[in-house]
């Protein structure tokens, strides 16, 4: 890889008359199509752009073709360029992001999968990025060939080649987060390149003039679900990426693109909310067919890295026929399947054990399960692999005289007394993002990555920055603290007023709850799910209810039906009681009727027992017709 980044780009020159004005006197110039120079900063003059009309526009701005002019005592050049003109930005912003990319200028054009940069210049307050020319991508050859497919040869060589490209980026620090078929340009030798070099990633900070892009970044038919709202749903990592990577290669390989005729809206409720995934077509060697539906994952934790992309797209060369169409007999071991755990094989490769690690038995990921701990802390003392990336690790326990053998898939490292996906606080107070969130890497020498709502990339300092908090997990019941007035999301009252409690449906990468309210009873469209704050919320359970009142409610925040059938059950419980405690009134009665009577008969008086009664009222007390005074 270092031997491809520093080849030199081949200068293709050619001469051709130039026309300024008088037909008579054409002047003869030195066309190339790459730059011969070397210059030492990335600048160019303005006036050395001559616009011609526009190719292209994007989410970020417009695409023009253009002439860049380069001049000097002994050269005179021009080069046919395309100059990607974004959007307006305020003044001090355009001044940050300038400097973003000056500072990497010359690191991009040392990436061999990336498109050839010829300078950065500002115009009219419009930041201009002037790049090769190339005369087509993948996306146009796409829709020039009959049925809309590439032969599965070429889709395999160009994915290696644009995912190489796309590691090298990582490899800068840099995310893309705009990959599209249109974005992947070939050269002159029908090798694709990246005609993106991550204006997406360089632009988070910035304020943008347009308040829908704040909210997202990239093209909506190929986003990432933590792309729409990075602060809330993110962060944004390197599996952001894959996501793209994926439905890129869906659309080369059906040729229909992703939520092809949905509006942004529509777009982002599938992929957001319903968590829908772009179908992965069939009949595609097993590596491939898997490391793309993989690409899809929602936890962009399980997700293959580049690196994996690159292994089951090579692998799969060998399957193909030389007309491009799978010959079905490759190997059919795949990986990346969940385990029991909820990781996937991508997941736990992230990692790679050493002897000398402190490990202890895996967790399973975002929910509260009962788990055997059969290695509660140990050291690993030993590791065996085989050929199908499996392997197992020996891990001496205290207090047991010889090593356990253990899956290394079964084991996590502990570094600092962390492991990747605890939930952390960070030290101090005083930050506008949230102290709570979920560790997503911890390296041997205490470097740590963490997720934060409000932050819309990983955090990144050193362990002892953090300390161990509370977990939260899907099924717990959580409501807001009694000292929290203003959350940062919006939260359910119920009818006295208090913080309503609900149950996490879903753990977010940054630790964001997604909390639904079955005891809340909504009508039609009405949004009965919410997020929260892991640091402005507190667990709820029968053993932090206090007495039998709050035992009750908490009863009701399973359903909202309890309510009813517990008031539905009263009303039927106390019909019962009455017409028990009538029934019972009604033959005591009747008893003492009777005994009147035959009393009454003895003495020889006939239907006297209630003759001292008014008629009307005998009625109603004995429901027996009382003879009035006109019948007798």
């Amino acid at each position: 890889m270092d031997e491809q980044m520093g080849k030199a780009k081949p200068a293709v020159s050619f001469e051709y008359e130039l026309f300024e004005g008088d037909p008579d006197h054409l002047r003869t110039v030195v066309a190339t199509l790459t730059p011969t120079l070397t210059p030492t900063s990335p600048w160019i003059s303005p006036d050395s752009l001559n616009f011609k009309y526009r190719i292209g526009r994007g989410p970020f701005g417009d695409v023009w073709l253009a002439t860049h002019h380069q001049s000097a005592d002994d050269y005179d050049e021009y080069h046919e360029v395309a100059v990607k003109m974004l959007h307006p930005l305020k003044e001090e912003d355009t001044e940050k992001f300038v400097h973003k990319v000056e500072r990497l200028f010359f690191k991009f054009r040392r990436v061999y999968g990336l498109c050839w940069l010829h300078g950065i210049s500002v115009i009219d307050g419009k930041v201009c990025i002037a790049m090769k020319f190339y005369e087509g991508s993948i996306g146009d050859r796409v829709a020039r060939m009959k049925g809309g497919k590439l032969q599965l040869s070429d889709v395999l060589r160009y994915g290696i080649e644009l995912a190489k490209g796309i590691l090298d980026l990582h490899s800068l620090g840099i995310l893309v987060l705009n990959l599209k078929p249109s974005n992947f340009l070939l050269d002159e030798h029908d090798q694709a390149v990246l005609g993106d070099f991550g204006i997406p990633y360089l632009l988070l900070g910035i304020s943008l003039s347009n308040s829908d892009m704040a909210l997202r970044l990239g093209t909506p038919n190929y986003m990432a679900p933590e792309q729409w709202e990075p602060e809330v749903r993110g962060p944004v990592s390197l599996e952001t990426d894959a996501w793209g990577f994926g439905c890129c290669f869906v659309e080369i390989l059906t040729g229909v693109q992703p939520w092809f005729g949905r509006s942004i809206e529509e777009i982002y409720h599938s992929v957001v909310i319903k968590q829908e995934k772009p179908p992965v077509p069939s009949c595609l060697p097993p590596a491939v067919e898997n490391v793309l539906s993989g690409c899809f994952e929602y936890d962009f934790r399980n997700r293959p890295s580049m690196d994996d992309i690159i292994h089951a797209f090579e692998s799969s060369q060998n399957d193909v026929q030389s007309e491009g169409e799978w010959l079905g007999l490759g190997s059919s071991t795949v990986a990346g399947k969940h385990n029991s755990g909820g990781y996937t094989t991508w997941y736990l490769s992230k990692d790679h054990l050493q002897v000398g690690d402190i490990v202890r038995s895996r967790k399973p990921l975002n929910a509260r399960k009962p788990q055997a701990m059969d290695v509660p802390e140990g050291t690993v003392a030993g590791l065996e692999t085989d050929s199908n990336r499996e392997g197992f690790a020996l891990v001496k326990i205290p207090g047991v005289r010889n090593p356990v053998r253990v899956l290394v898939s079964t084991v996590e490292r502990v570094t600092s007394g962390l492991a990747v996906g605890d939930w952390v606080r960070l030290k101090g107070e005083g930050r506008k993002h949230s102290p709570v969130g979920v560790l997503h890497s911890i390296q041997r020498d205490g470097s740590v990555a963490v997720g934060f709502i409000g932050l819309e990339t990983l955090w990144r300092g050193k362990s002892s920055d953090l300390q161990m908090t509370d977990s939260y997990f899907v099924g717990d019941f959580v409501r807001l603290k009694a000292s929290v007035f203003s959350p940062r999301f919006e939260w359910p009252r119920k009818n006295g007023g208090a913080w309503a409690s609900g149950r996490i449906s879903q753990v977010l990468s940054n630790g964001c709850l997604v909390v639904r309210f079955p005891g809340r009873f909504v009508l039609g469209d009405e949004s009965n799910s919410f997020l929260a704050d892991p640091a402005e919320v507190e667990l709820v359970s029968f053993d932090t209810c206090p007495g039998v009142v709050g035992k009750y409610q908490h009863i009701e925040d399973f359903h909202w039906a309890v309510r009813p059938l517990a008031i539905a059950f009263g009303l039927f419980t106390a019909m019962k009681v009455s017409l028990f405690v009538g029934h019972n009134v009604g033959a005591k009665l009747k008893g003492r009727r009777s005994t009147r009577k035959d009393g009454n008969n003895q003495d020889g008086q006939s239907g006297g027992g209630a003759g001292w009664i008014p008629p009307p009222v005998a009625n109603i007390l004995f429901k027996e017709s009382v003879p009035t005074a006109g019948a007798r």
